[in-house]
Parts: structure tokens; C-alpha cells; sequence
């Protein structure tokens, strides 16, 4: 695995509680996390991304949205426009997508049903989703593991560590690509074919 890559993490309050330096260190990490922060915020300050020129992109974003009632298709149509913009905006960027987490019971089948699309949309983008749902899901598979979470929301200690152990081998997939290039020209030179 490559390192000493230039790695930011984006996303909300998940994300902003993360010692990503601490755990990512032998990488030019830039921190992006903000709390409170939904498909609409985020993609208000993508400038901020892109101003990093990372080498790859972690990137998870949308229960603030599933908060404030956004519905499945609200939610999706956010999060594939924040891709859109960053392969767009990054085209020599890796990107990985990571699946909205559980949290309470209650929001389990819109989240879900988010997560399939997403899981879906990430290939038209040239990105990696990870899904992080079975290792921080309870044993009923439709909430986060109540000694992940004290507010079926943010994470413990141990609900950070549950996550690492899922994004350590999915960051090191993603490095294992090779970095996104512009569309290969095809030089106009005539070929002897004789």
C-alpha cells in the first residue's frame, strides 16, 4: 500500500470525530468533517475539496439528511451529485464511497434502500463503495451495535475502531487502483500496415 498520499476525509459529525492523523499517519491527511453537515452543506463547500488536490478521497455523508427528513431519493440525488462534482472537479482523484452507517431501527429501510442505490451509483463514477452496515449493525441487522453508539448516532471508541477495521482494507483496495487519468488520445499518426 502506498503511502505519504495527500488523503482527505469528508463527511459530517461521523467524520469530524475521527483522529484521522493519528490513525492515518504516514499520509498527508486534511480533515473535512463538519458537524451537523447534510448532502446540501457539503456540497456548498466541495471548493474545499478540491482546493486540497487529494490523492484520494474518503467520503461519507447523508444520515443528517435522513435526520431532517429527506426523502430516500432526496438523499441519493445529493450524494451522487457531490460524486459527480468530485470526479468532475478531481478527475486523477480515487474516491471511495462509504454506505451510510445504521443507526436507529426506525431508519433502517430508507437508509437501506439509500445505500443499494449508492452502492449501484459509485461504478459511473469510477468510485469504491465500502459498505460499512454489517460490521456496525446490531444482530438484528437494522441498527448500530449499542456499544458503537451512545445516541444511535455518533460513534464510541469501539464503534471507531469497528469502522477502521472496515476502512484500513477498503483505503488499501482503493490505493491497490491506479490513479484516474484523462481519456487516453489517439495520436493521428499513419500506421505502415503492409
Amino acid at each position: 500500500m502506498a503511502h505519504g498520499e495527500k488523503l482527505v476525509f469528508v463527511g459530517d459529525s461521523i467524520t469530524a470525530g475521527g483522529d484521522w492523523t493519528a490513525w492515518f499517519p504516514d499520509d498527508d491527511v486534511v480533515e473535512l468533517g463538519v458537524d451537523g453537515d447534510t448532502t446540501t452543506s457539503l456540497a456548498e463547500r466541495l471548493d474545499d475539496v478540491v482546493a486540497a488536490q487529494p490523492d484520494s478521497v474518503v467520503l461519507l455523508i447523508g444520515t443528517n439528511d435522513f435526520g431532517q427528513r429527506r426523502t430516500v431519493e432526496q438523499v441519493v440525488r445529493g450524494v451522487e451529485s457531490i460524486m459527480v462534482t468530485m470526479r468532475r472537479e478531481l478527475p486523477g482523484t480515487r474516491l471511495l464511497l462509504q454506505s451510510i452507517m445504521p443507526r436507529g431501527a426506525d431508519y433502517a429501510p430508507r437508509i437501506k434502500d439509500a445505500n443499494r442505490h449508492l452502492r449501484q451509483f459509485s461504478s459511473t463514477v469510477r468510485a469504491q463503495y465500502l459498505d460499512l452496515w454489517p460490521a456496525l449493525a446490531d444482530e438484528s441487522g437494522d441498527a448500530i451495535r449499542p456499544d458503537f453508539s451512545d445516541d444511535q448516532l455518533h460513534l464510541t471508541a469501539a464503534g471507531y475502531e469497528a469502522w477502521l477495521a472496515e476502512l484500513v482494507p477498503g483505503l488499501a483496495r482503493l490505493r491497490d487502483e491506479p490513479p484516474m487519468s484523462a481519456p487516453l488520445r489517439v495520436l493521428n499518426v499513419p500506421y505502415d500496415i503492409d
